[in-house]
């Protein structure tokens, strides 16, 4: 328990705090409209709180808001502000609170370039627009545009590049205006340019055009990891923080919505500064930053926030339930399919970052090093470190980095904690270095450090200030996209371990583990969020859950993948990569969901298998599609699903491993909706769904009709009991359980009345925990994990849990339990999971 007021991270006492959120992805085919008429449902499920993707103007045809190109308008395509005030005037009327995810850290470069005005504007006007500071480039260098199909200089012998005059849609009162035009892509000219010969003219403007494949190596601005077409801006300015969150915080004083969930905040240059300014312009506000911390990782003290948005449990929860003996067994499979000697995930992921190093990032790392050569070039006793030891130091510092970034401010001390995280990083780097190259190691760490150095210029000039902002920029986007970008697709031991965060080195989490973390948690961030599918994971919850199985059936598990490969060898690919093939057949298994309502198609499996591939980037990229492998490996996998003789083995061991899927999946949603804080329902995930990596998990939701979600909890809130359930009911009836549980004892779970402590078990089998408030445990969970290890054990037999004294009674049953030492036979019995809550006077 936290006294009152006393948790910089709670929000203010006169801010509301979500209890349940409910992700929906807005867009084209859900409108705030659509939303409207989703509230019912939301309310009877038990939620508290809408938890809607960024609702700000977004380029054209944007799936997913996080290309924001007008931070002064309210998505037209989803109902402008009049549909989104009127969406909260019926949220609020139920009783739901109103949560939106910005983005602080980027904007689009849309096509054309005119629906973002600020954009649009620095491109015509260079340092004379009135954003000329918005975008995080280096101040009077033109903006480097690589969109063209070939070198600037075919393109102007091909006649590709024509100047035109038309009326810009976002600037109607400028009437027409003189463009440059390629193709699709459209650009305005510097005022009085448009009449020049063409070379002259592409000379004065603002910005280069250039061959696409020249932006990895001489981008100059900042990006989204290494996606040109978002452009980072320079949120720690105040002008453009105020310019681009005006809207924002107008909609938090009006009471339109409640709470914020930030987007990325690793890409700003200060965020412990940005997030304090924010908290303090949205009067206190609950705020979840989505930040993704290594295995070992805490969020900072300082951060005026409530929390994360959940990734750090996620996969724990899931790495509960992987029984650690399956991790020999399928090592050996996945060097069988591979080649892979020895299995060493230290080295894949070492392997991938410096590609994504050398390659997309390339630039980004380019600039970096000429900041410290130019920095280290003009002091004396600095000179002799040359361009080549700078550069490889930084490699690999960014290399041996364990987790997104440090945190150092230009012109501070750098906190000892974080100080440490970079000197134990450079003590990794330093094996990989020349003995030579160790003075230089040093002296980056110093300067990152903002550590006196050379003749002892000053530590805090601008120079030394983006030397070390730069760093902990890039070394967040190498992590992004050399690990959980490239190296996740690589590492195929157990792939449900290769989630957003996780730990797949890492394989089983012990019990003790999961319960000294959350006991942290809970004490420091009481109003964090825990969730098990997003926007953005590889996998859904349930996906995820069918490959955990695999480690408690490995052995049974290399056998079916051995007898696919024989059924099908005729029509397996002659050169189908090894890494690829265990991800296929891992994904296949995951997805195989007898029952359920949202079947995998082989369609939706090809297109992702091609999608895992060129994040691979062994065989296939995005750059350089190996277009007729990919097509046969689309449709093997079609073929796959089609086969008879391939459904009936997949069926068999579904069967086999039906009880231990049940109660994983069952078991893990018990978990995201009891362990910790404000808990997050992504849309659909209240039953089980077979959702892969964008786009396919931001696929519609059916919840209208007699086969939709609607009528289904309907169904399932009006049955008995004892009543046998399929998965999807029996999880829908669960998820809806709990999240009512939560909506009438909101202080046991979140904020400073709520409390957490482990209960004892004699048996590794079970995990339990009670939910405390004011220090006294309200509610008990048990849930049932290993599933297979117990059933060899012969069930609970004399296994016993201690429960908080006094009387019980089990939420999901209705059984009545006391407390004391208990059986878990007589707790649990044959569920998956165990919710009690000890009555209440007013019940």
């Amino acid at each position: 328990m936290t006294a009152p007021g006393s948790n910089p991270h709670l929000p203010a006492p006169e801010r509301r705090t979500p209890v349940t959120t409910y992700r929906l992805q807005l867009g084209e085919s859900l409108t705030f409209a659509d939303a409207r008429a989703l509230l019912p449902y939301l309310r009877q499920l038990g939620v508290t709180d809408l938890y809607l993707s960024p609702v700000l103007a977004a380029s054209p045809g944007s799936t997913h808001g996080y290309d924001v190109v007008d931070h002064t308008h309210i998505s037209a395509v989803m109902g402008g502000r009049e549909g989104l005030e009127e969406l909260a005037r019926e949220a609020h009327a139920a009783g739901l609170g109103i949560v939106i995810d910005i983005v602080p850290n980027h904007m689009s470069v849309p096509t054309p370039a005119w629906h973002n005005p600020p954009l649009w504007s620095v491109l015509r006007d260079g340092t004379d627009s009135p954003y000329a500071a918005w975008f995080d480039a280096p101040a009077g260098d033109k903006l480097l545009m690589p969109v063209l199909g070939q070198r600037i200089g075919q393109v102007l012998t091909d006649g590709e590049l024509t100047v035109e005059r038309l009326a810009v849609p976002t600037e109607p009162e400028r009437g027409e205006q003189w463009v440059l035009r390629y193709y699709d892509q459209v650009f305005p000219l510097a005022p009085g340019t448009h009449d020049l010969p063409l070379p002259e003219l592409l000379g004065r403007q603002h910005y280069r055009l250039a061959y696409w494949r020249v932006g990895d190596e001489e981008l100059n601005y900042r990006r989204f990891f290494d996606i040109v077409t978002l452009a980072a801006v320079r949120v720690e300015d105040p002008e453009v923080f105020a310019g681009s969150h005006a809207l924002i915080l107008e909609l938090l004083r009006d009471g339109t919505i409640d709470a914020l969930r930030v987007d990325h905040p690793d890409g700003l240059a200060d965020p412990e500064g940005y997030l304090e300014r924010l908290s303090r312009a949205t009067g206190g506000a609950w705020i979840a930053a989505e930040k993704i911390l290594a295995p070992d990782e805490f969020l900072p003290q300082s951060w005026r926030t409530a929390g994360t948005t959940g990734y750090d449990a996620a996969w724990r929860i899931d790495q509960l339930q992987v029984d650690p003996a399956g991790v020999r067994t399928l090592g050996a499979l996945m060097r069988e399919l591979t080649g892979n000697v020895p299995l060493d995930y230290a080295r894949v992921s070492g392997d991938a970052k410096r590609e994504i190093i050398a390659g997309s990032l390339a630039s980004e790392v380019n600039r970096l090093v000429d900041l410290l050569h130019a920095f280290t070039s003009r002091d004396l006793y600095l000179s002799d470190h040359t361009f080549r030891d700078l550069r490889a130091c930084v490699v690999e510092l960014l290399v041996a980095a364990d987790r997104y970034r440090a945190y150092v401010l230009p012109g501070r001390q750098a906190d000892p904690e974080q100080a440490a995280v970079l000197r134990e990083t450079a003590e990794r780097a330093r094996a990989t270095l020349d003995t030579d190259q160790y003075p230089t190691l040093d002296l980056v760490v110093a300067i990152l450090l903002g550590e006196q150095v050379g003749a002892g210029e000053p530590s805090d000039t601008p120079e030394r200030a983006e030397i070390i902002t730069r760093f902990q920029q890039v070394c967040g986007a190498v992590t992004a996209k050399g690990v959980e970008d490239t190296t996740f697709y690589r590492w195929t031991h157990l792939t449900s371990l290769t989630e957003v965060g996780g730990d797949p080195a890492g394989f089983a989490l012990p019990a003790d583990e999961a319960h000294a973390w959350a006991q942290r948690v809970q004490h420091d961030w009481p109003a964090t969020m825990v969730t098990s599918t997003t926007h953005d994971t590889k996998r859904s919850e349930d996906v995820r859950a069918r490959i955990d199985v695999l480690a408690s059936y490995s052995s049974e598990w290399v056998e079916l993948v051995h007898r696919l490969r024989d059924l099908t060898a005729g029509i397996r690919p002659a050169d189908l990569d090894g890494v690829t093939e265990n991800l296929l057949w891992q994904t296949l298994w995951g997805t195989w969901a007898p029952g359920s309502a949202d079947p995998m198609t082989g369609e939706r499996l090809g297109a992702y298998l091609i999608k895992a591939a060129r994040e691979q980037k062994s065989w296939t990229t995005w750059t350089a599609p190996d277009t007729v492998r990919e097509d046969q490996l689309a449709h093997y996998a079609a073929a796959l699903m089609a086969r008879a003789d391939v459904a009936e083995e997949l069926n068999e061991f579904a069967a086999l491993t039906a009880r231990a899927v049940r109660d994983t999946i069952l078991a893990n949603k018990a978990m995201t909706l009891t362990w910790l804080g404000v808990a997050d329902v992504y849309q659909g995930s209240e039953v089980t769904r077979t959702s892969l990596v964008d786009p396919d998990n931001r696929r519609p939701v059916a919840y209208a009709g007699e086969a939709g979600l609607q009528a289904a909890l309907e169904r399932v809130s009006q049955a008995p009991t004892d009543a046998a359930m399929s998965l999807d009911d029996a999880k829908l009836r669960l998820t809806s359980q709990l999240c009512r549980l939560r909506a009438d004892r909101p202080d046991t779970f979140v904020g400073s009345r709520s409390g957490y402590r482990a209960l004892p078990t004699t048996t590794a089998c079970a995990f339990a925990y009670a939910r405390l408030l004011d220090e006294e445990a309200d509610v008990v969970v048990v849930v049932r994990r290993l599933g297979r290890r117990l059933e060899r054990l012969g069930g609970w037999g004399n296994h016993t849990i201690v429960l908080p004294q006094g009387k019980w009674t089990d939420v999901l049953t209705g059984a009545e339990v006391t407390g004391g030492t208990r059986l878990l036979g007589e707790v649990v019995g044959d569920e998956s999971v165990a919710v009690l809550a000890r009555p209440r006077a007013d019940a």
